[in-house]
């Protein structure tokens, strides 16, 4: 079992820059894909960005690429999501997904999903 714990959102202007966390229990955490995932009101979930459990490999969405990062700390269990130059349109509850297999993640079929953590975005 994997628990995600995510933190971080926040209300900000745009351009602005926030960088979400992503809490994970369990010690086997270093060999899972982690991803990050949001959803707008009135919207379905999407894909945000994904990262290799060896950090060697990253998928970022099209809409995000070249403004968020992606990145892990296995020796904490933690899976972050640094946002630059956010938009309104970033606005949404972002949530936090485990796999052990990294195309399940960028595919939306992680094994385990967190709770969520809300990013709002003023123009």
């Amino acid at each position: 079992q994997v628990q995600l714990v995510e933190s971080g959102g926040g209300l900000v202007q745009a351009g602005a820059s926030l960088r979400l966390s992503c809490a994970a229990s369990g010690r086997t955490f270093s060999r899972y894909a982690m991803g990050w995932f949001r959803q707008a009101p009135g919207k379905e979930r999407e894909f945000v960005a994904a990262i290799s459990w060896t950090r060697l490999t990253t998928n970022y969405a099209d809409s995000v690429k070249g403004r968020f990062t992606i990145s892990r700390d296995n020796a904490k269990n933690t899976v972050y999501l640094q946002m630059n130059s956010l938009k309104p349109e970033d606005t949404a509850v972002y949530y936090c997904a485990a796999a052990k297999i990294f195309s399940a993640v960028v595919s939306g079929t992680p094994d385990y999903w967190g709770q969520g953590t809300q990013v709002t975005v003023s123009s």
